[in-house]
């Protein structure tokens, strides 16, 4: 990805204009990590980065950021500029085009972000950001107050960069979040979720929540019951003990697995019955959350006789022409018999003997 990058910052600087790689990639880089987007800053305008890649395939003029995908990596050019007054607590609402890349990275988040690279492969630390990233600490670009007051995504970008990167957080970051957490009302339900999807699938999640709850801000965001969360080993998992699928936003295959995982709670998941019903993840992200052994839960799942109605070993045709009637609604209860009688080992699921059993109980 590196080499492709440079490729492009050889392209962009080859027709007369200054660009860099930026951001999370540069910082990823150092610590070792694989990144897959890559940002570049450039004193090329959008119109000149058109011009040099005639497939851009997504441009957003207003913020003047261009979207090029080359052998399959996504590369966002964003020209150098200043930012103003920010509403609404995320996006500013000015800004100008300058030709300083120094005066472009005053603008952004955090100092560990604000490393670049260079054509020549050469990393370029203007603002001591790789101090920070070898003494693991999160400091932002200038003001903490300033940067968390502009834009209320950035409290939760420096949970999740302190929970994912295990670095800790600066004491003036601190006082910051608490000053500025209440903003974090008006950002969206599905920017909240987007980066605490990140904290909860880190490996370090438990420490994630940790900070979460030392702020207060599950009372922001709308987490009463985050305390109370005692596994960690599944997002659909925990947002099931969270219980915030009418306020956050889900899909609709999210929200059954949720409804589901919460109606699995109440029951024994090692009931051959609740293991049909509800399945093996269900079942096994309901048991973990109550510390019973996945393993055990996966054992009784593979020994259900069944575990679909489509296992049952004659069909609506045949039971219908057995019982010498059309086919109706009636064949839902008798396979619901049938699927009881199997799973508690009380029928055979062996052709001979369930027509037997419908012979004698629906003749």
């Amino acid at each position: 990805m590196l080499d492709v990058a440079i490729k492009l910052l050889k392209k962009i600087e080859d027709n007369g204009f200054q660009a860099y790689i930026v951001g999370g990639f540069v910082r990823d880089y150092v610590l070792g990590i694989t990144s897959n987007d890559i940002d570049i800053c450039t004193n090329a305008k959008p119109k000149d980065i058109r011009s040099i890649f005639k497939d851009a395939c997504l441009s957003n003029d207003d913020y003047g950021s261009i979207t090029v995908i080359i052998k399959n990596v996504r590369f966002e050019i964003t020209t150098f500029r200043k930012e103003y007054s920010y509403t609404h607590y995320r996006k500013p609402e000015e800004y100008e085009f300058v030709d300083n890349l120094h005066e472009d990275l005053q603008r952004r988040d955090f100092r560990m972000n604000t490393l670049c690279i260079n054509r020549d492969g050469e990393i370029l630390d203007l603002l001591d950001g790789g101090k920070d990233i070898e003494h693991k600490i999160i400091h932002t670009v200038g003001s903490s107050y300033d940067r968390l007051s502009e834009d209320a995504l950035r409290i939760l970008r420096a949970i999740r960069f302190a929970t994912i990167l295990n670095f800790s957080l600066s004491d003036e970051i601190r006082k910051a979040i608490l000053d500025t957490k209440e903003n974090i009302r008006e950002l969206s339900y599905q920017r909240k979720r987007e980066e605490l999807d990140k904290i909860f699938t880190s490996v370090n999640v438990k420490e994630g929540i940790n900070l979460l709850l030392e702020f207060n801000l599950d009372q922001v965001l709308e987490l009463s019951k985050l305390k109370e969360v005692t596994n960690f080993e599944d997002l659909i998992g925990i947002w099931a003990q969270l219980d915030v699928q009418d306020i956050y936003p889900f899909t609709k295959n999210e929200k059954q697995l949720i409804t589901n995982i919460q109606l699995a709670l109440k029951k024994n998941n090692l009931n051959n019955q609740v293991l049909y019903t509800y399945g093996l993840y269900v079942n096994c992200v309901a048991a973990n959350i109550k510390g019973i052994s996945k393993k055990e839960v996966t054992l009784q799942y593979n020994s259900l006789p069944i575990k679909c109605r489509s296992d049952i070993q004659l069909d609506g045709t045949e039971i219908s022409e057995l019982l010498c009637r059309k086919p109706g609604p009636y064949l839902k209860e008798i396979f619901k018999d049938l699927e009881v009688k199997i799973l508690n080992l009380q029928l055979e699921n062996e052709k001979e003997a369930l027509i037997t059993y419908l012979k004698e109980m629906y003749s």
